[in-house]
């Protein structure tokens, strides 16, 4: 079968990244902190005759990282598909957030797709082809008051996709960065805000069939950037 990774697996886009490319038929690595944050997804993957092989994995640290690729190279094969949805988020001012907290969200939010690139790069130019889709924010375009923790990781993560795009789309390799615009409809989000309508909120399921589109794209119309927020999202 076909692998994919993603590195960064929860209830929400994650989960729905995964069982997008599961039903292309890809068998998926499932990314995260803690192997009960992929537990419902795995299930509802392997429901289907689906393959997921959940791996915890600390995308902050580079030899966790290293060593769950070894993981997903020795039982699924090296990965046709990456994606980097990752993150951390310190709302704080400059003189608030520690030094500590702040090196925290940046390996988090940019760090740790630079390691994760370096791991499936590698047997994608040897292929020839390959995608690597990284999940931004609107933070990424503008750094807000009390929001430079987020803000310069998410830069970051966007510098680094115009990089690897520039360096490895003429070997075949489509990397795109994709900038949600808008709180996603995840189970904590229903939680915090019960009389939130679903129409302001993105779908899940939508972000990932974006993120499928963007994987069958022909190489002669590749999109290094996009943009997806609710039809009611102030911009």
């Amino acid at each position: 079968m076909k692998a994919a990774a993603v590195l960064g697996v929860g209830p929400g886009l994650g989960a729905a990244i995964a069982r997008r490319f599961a039903a292309e038929g890809f068998a998926l690595a499932l990314m995260a902190r803690r192997e009960e944050s992929v537990a419902a997804v795995r299930e509802q993957i392997e429901a289907v005759g689906g393959e997921a092989l959940p791996i915890p994995t600390d995308a902050t640290d580079p030899d966790s990282v290293a060593a769950s690729f070894e993981r997903v190279r020795n039982e699924l094969g090296d990965p046709e598909v990456f994606v980097y949805n990752a993150g951390a988020f310190q709302m704080g001012g400059v003189l608030e957030v520690s030094p500590a907290k702040f090196d925290e969200c940046f390996r988090a939010n940019c760090a740790g797709a630079f390691y994760a690139a370096r791991e499936v790069l590698p047997a994608m130019v040897e292929a020839g082809h390959g995608t690597i889709l990284l999940t931004g924010a609107s933070a990424a375009l503008r750094g807000k008051a009390r929001f430079s923790a987020l803000a310069v990781g998410k830069f970051g993560l966007r510098a680094l996709a115009q990089s690897m795009a520039r360096e490895f789309g003429p070997q075949g390799i489509h990397v795109s960065h994709v900038i949600i615009d808008g709180q996603i409809n995840t189970p904590r989000i229903g939680e915090m805000m019960p009389g939130r309508e679903e129409h302001t909120l993105l779908s899940p399921d939508a972000i990932a069939e974006t993120y499928w589109q963007l994987h069958s794209q022909d190489r002669t119309a590749w999109t290094l950037e996009s943009d997806l927020r609710p039809s009611v999202e102030s911009f």
